[in-house]
């Protein structure tokens, strides 16, 4: 590669940086952003959703492992 070779290289790469800068602005003036408001409501829905399944999770494993257990001790008194 001549310094000629590697000069047209360094343009061409910087010139393909500020043509990616630039349209990266561009896009980024099309992107619809949501407001503040819309982003509270949605954060406050992830999280209560969050709770709610993991409380359900807890109760249906409470469930499970109470009737194992209760299972366990039926048999473990049949069969000494």
């Amino acid at each position: 590669m001549t310094v000629m070779e590697a000069q047209r290289s360094v343009v061409k790469s910087r010139k393909s940086i500020f043509f990616y800068v630039q349209e990266l602005r561009e896009e980024m003036g099309k992107v619809a952003w949501t407001t503040s408001t819309e982003l509270r409501f949605s954060t406050k829905m992830v999280v209560l959703s969050t709770i709610v399944f993991g409380l359900g999770i807890y109760v249906v494993d409470f469930f499970i492992k109470h009737s194992l257990d209760l299972v366990k001790a039926i048999v473990h008194y049949i069969f000494g």
